[in-house]
């Protein structure tokens, strides 16, 4: 079980797993086996009732391609939290998701 006493928000965090799983038109069952867990793992962690390692996180920042401040911006206590080149975490997951359906419309325009 998440620990309580902690500043950490794990609901949160398993939200955004679960936002971007689905963006990325994932099951629990293919992020599950990319990240090496169970699928019954993953679903605790989208749901905040258990932690995941600091493997497995390191695991889903590249397999979803975003920095772990995505994931812990809402447990982290300074404002505004921002990745070095000065763009939130939230931000640059709508970029990325504008750029792929750009990118994917530009596929199919001569068709």
């Amino acid at each position: 079980m998440a620990n309580t006493n902690t500043n950490m928000n794990y609901t949160d965090l398993g939200e955004r797993v679960r936002l971007l799983r689905r963006q990325k038109k994932l099951t629990q069952e293919e992020l599950a086996e990319r990240l090496g867990i169970s699928a019954s793992f993953l679903g605790h962690i989208e749901r905040g009732t258990r932690v995941a390692s600091l493997e497995t996180l390191v695991t889903m920042c590249n397999t979803l391609q975003v920095a772990p401040e995505y994931f812990l911006s809402a447990s982290l206590h300074h404002l505004d939290c921002k990745t070095p080149d000065g763009i939130t975490p939230e931000t640059r997951a709508q970029l990325t998701e504008f750029l792929r359906l750009a990118q994917e419309t530009l596929r199919h325009w001569d068709d």
